[in-house]
């Protein structure tokens, strides 16, 4: 039987073809049940204890819920346990008599470690500056020549601090 065939025959089938063969098609759907009655058993009563409702003004307290207040019971015992500590610190630093680094400056003012280092910080500053403008205005300033200088300044750094720091324990110690 071709499809044209089967469509002229019609959709619906015979019963007999229904119960030969069950699996041939769906199931007939089951029907609902009409009925009348309507259960008010499940609906809530607004006149209930259980519906709890708010005083008006709510929004405009600052503390709203129960757990609101927890945190912020919370929060100041932190705050003051915080307090406490910050101001034991700073009484244990205070006793211990510790010094600012411009106070150990101003003592050191007249050291010649001191001052060497930050004429030869001011002059090479100032030479690299003139340096690196002159070479940027000739258009040969690029990033292979700033990193060859970057290194050496860098390795002058290095040999500055244990020529300082050797200078400083030996001939010229700090002022305390």
């Amino acid at each position: 039987m071709s499809y044209a065939e089967a469509a002229a025959k019609g959709a619906s089938q015979p019963p007999e073809e229904i119960q030969a063969n069950p699996y041939s098609r769906a199931p007939i759907p089951p029907q609902v049940e009409k009925t009348e009655s309507v259960s008010t058993a499940s609906l809530i009563d607004v006149d209930a204890p259980s519906v709890q409702s708010v005083h008006s003004d709510f929004l405009d307290q600052e503390v709203k819920t129960t757990t609101q207040a927890e945190r912020l019971a919370r929060e100041a015992e932190q705050a003051a346990l915080a307090q406490e500590q910050a101001a034991a610190a700073a009484a244990a630093s205070g006793k211990k008599g510790k010094k600012s680094k411009a106070q150990g400056l101003s003592k050191n003012a007249q050291n010649p470690v001191y001052l060497g280092n930050a004429f030869i910080i001011t002059a090479l500053s100032a030479a690299l500056g003139y340096s690196a403008y002159r070479k940027h205005t000739e258009g040969k300033l690029s990033w292979e020549v700033t990193g060859i200088w970057a290194g050496a300044v860098g390795l002058f750094a290095g040999a500055d601090y244990f020529v300082s720091k050797w200078l400083i324990q030996n001939k010229y110690p700090k002022k305390d």
